[in-house]
């Protein structure tokens, strides 16, 4: 049953950190789009957020 359940976590960590690199390469990508506007916009979303 551990067994499972590392294999199970594991599966997740790795599904996780996945989805964040394809996050981190769209955005790359989408860089030279960015403007001091959505820069702000960004910055004002995770003030919100974290408040």
């Amino acid at each position: 049953m551990k067994r499972i359940a590392c294999l199970l976590m594991t599966a997740l960590f790795l599904a996780g950190c996945s989805n964040t690199w394809h996050g981190m390469k769209n955005d790359a990508q989408a860089a030279a789009d960015w403007t001091k506007e959505k820069v702000n916009q960004g910055a004002s979303y995770v003030k919100e957020k974290t408040e």
